[in-house]
């Protein structure tokens, strides 16, 4: 069984829990559930096919029927609370506590650093303009920026995208991408992180509309369209986003740095449709 900070789901985790009990010994649904102080006999199981929730109130009786003390009983009892918070604010806090947890432990949440990359739309745009200002202060690639950003803020980010691996210094001492694009992966917690990320850059996208027609372009379609339509846009969305991707990539010598919002959404609620038509 692995590590449990290499565990996202709660879920998964109890259920590789019982399976290595289940191949080891005569242990049960039954042993278990009353070992938690659970009535029924199927309640973890059902919870582990996601019939049913864990109560964040039950999570520290689940936690100490696998055994689980310290460190690793209270990472659980996060798990479950990211789990069913109900706002993304409820989500990014105990993800970062679960992170902060783990690093007074000296170990690393699978997703940390991701998450931390896009929380900030200072990440992005910083990795994408030093490897084309070398040898610049940090007040010099401040002033590079459209948004506002401190020299210090500039600093802390560059030591980030460092420490993450995103960036690394040549021998000449200058920044370089340590790869041409990023993506958010199968972490289930930084899609949490990345709305934020994209709520700023829709602000900014608003801000952009007073630039001259030479420096943006924006257009749109609205549409009524079928749930298969939709699927169907959403796959040219994504072919579109790599073509765009691969263009940007063959070309190592940039002269600013853009963002490309693409946003595909709903304006009405699910119209039904009249009987007989």
């Amino acid at each position: 069984m692995k590590e449990i900070v290499e565990y996202t789901d709660y879920r998964k985790f109890i259920q590789d829990y019982y399976d290595e009990r289940k191949r080891c010994s005569a242990f049960s649904w039954h042993a278990f559930a009353q070992k938690a102080g659970f009535s029924s006999d199927v309640y973890l199981k059902y919870v582990c096919e996601g019939k049913k929730n864990l109560s964040v109130g039950s999570a520290g009786s689940v936690a100490g029927a696998m055994g689980l003390v310290g460190f690793e009983y209270d990472y659980f009892v996060l798990m479950v609370s990211y789990a069913h918070a109900k706002s993304d604010a409820a989500k990014r806090a105990a993800f970062e506590e679960r992170c902060a947890l783990a690093q007074a432990h000296k170990v690393r949440v699978l997703g940390d650093e991701e998450f931390d990359y896009f929380k900030s739309w200072k990440n992005p745009v910083l990795r994408e303009i030093v490897p084309h200002m070398p040898g610049a202060r940090p007040l010099e690639i401040a002033h590079a920026c459209k948004q506002k950003i401190s020299a210090t803020e500039v600093s802390e980010t560059l030591d980030f995208l460092m420490r993450a691996g995103l960036l690394k210094k040549n021998r000449n001492g200058n920044y370089e991408q340590t790869e041409k694009s990023v993506s958010m992966g199968p972490v289930d917690a930084v899609p949490v992180a990345a709305r934020e990320m994209q709520r700023e850059m829709g602000e900014f996208a608003v801000k952009a509309l007073d630039l001259p027609l030479s420096e943006r372009d924006m257009s749109g379609v609205t549409m009524g369209i079928t749930r298969k339509a939709y699927e169907q846009i959403k796959k040219e969305i994504v072919d579109f986003r790599r073509r765009i991707v691969a263009i940007a990539s063959a070309d190592d010598d940039a002269e600013q740095v853009y963002r490309l919002n693409l946003q595909l959404f709903p304006l009405s609620e699910r119209l039904k449709k009249k009987k007989g038509i």
